[in-house]
């Protein structure tokens, strides 16, 4: 029975999911073995020379859509994909760079390059849903490895992976981690973000920032109107939503509503 056929892309990204992948060293060799590693620029000298031929069972792409040319590519990579994996906080809500949404097409492309006319981007950083349709996808800055390996695991069983939906907070319960915010008073998004790092941030008394994303149901004003019985600005409360996942739609709109 042949292997599935696998690919990895990249897109606009800094190829940190990529090495989430890699750095599973002690399941590489089983988890290569089952597969079909057909494209894989990070990892393979090989795929170096070229694109692929064919079709694949499994496209993992890693990035966001931010040129013309990235748009028609990822359309290319979900007509020849049978199931599309999408990795990380750039492929599922934009990533960092999606900041420049909020701002005036080219004003942050002004500030850093010499001649931002030469830079052919599109006006806005934008996840990989945005332009085709996504089978599953695996939040994170980067993604964790346990829901990395859970996913390719149950791709190659036939079943649909499990993963996470409740908070950050859930996590801190489960490993006895006393409240930041209660017992510190430290600003924290854990009730309003995706567990899946194992709540690392507020187990060293650290505010969780969101790196996974907004869990399934986020109650983010009322997690705003706590940050503000903090002594947060709207400003503050606006800075502190807009990072690794700054549009995603819940953290997007609840940073609107605190920018003045």
């Amino acid at each position: 029975m042949p292997r599935p056929r696998v690919a990895v892309w990249k897109f606009a990204s800094c190829d940190g999911c990529q090495l989430t992948l890699l750095d599973c060293e002690d399941l590489l060799p089983e988890i290569f073995a089952a597969l079909d590693i057909a494209y894989f620029p990070e990892a393979l000298r090989t795929s170096a020379a070229g694109l692929p031929e064919g079709a694949f069972d499994l496209s993992l792409v890693e990035g966001s859509i931010a040129t013309a040319a990235d748009a028609a590519r990822i359309r290319d990579v979900r007509d020849r994909s049978r199931l599309l994996v999408t990795l990380g906080a750039c492929a599922t809500a934009g990533g960092i760079q999606a900041l420049r949404n909020f701002a005036e097409p080219g004003a942050f492309a002004a500030l850093v390059y010499p001649s931002p006319e030469t830079i052919d981007a599109l006006a806005a950083s934008t996840p990989i849903g945005d332009h085709v349709a996504v089978d599953f996808e695996l939040h994170g800055c980067p993604i964790a490895k346990p829901q990395l390996v859970e996913t390719i695991s149950a791709l190659l069983a036939g079943r649909r992976p499990t993963l996470p939906g409740h908070s950050v907070c859930i996590d801190c319960k489960a490993r006895g981690t006393t409240c930041v915010s209660v017992a510190r008073g430290v600003p924290c998004l854990g009730p309003v973000t995706r567990s899946g790092c194992g709540a690392i941030c507020p187990a060293y008394a650290r505010g969780c920032y969101g790196c996974h994303g907004p869990m399934e149901t986020p109650n983010t004003a009322a997690l705003a109107a706590s940050l503000r019985a903090l002594g947060l600005e709207r400003p503050e409360i606006a800075r502190l939503f807009r990072t690794f996942n700054a549009a995603a739609p819940a953290f997007r709109e609840e940073s609107a509503r605190h920018d003045d």
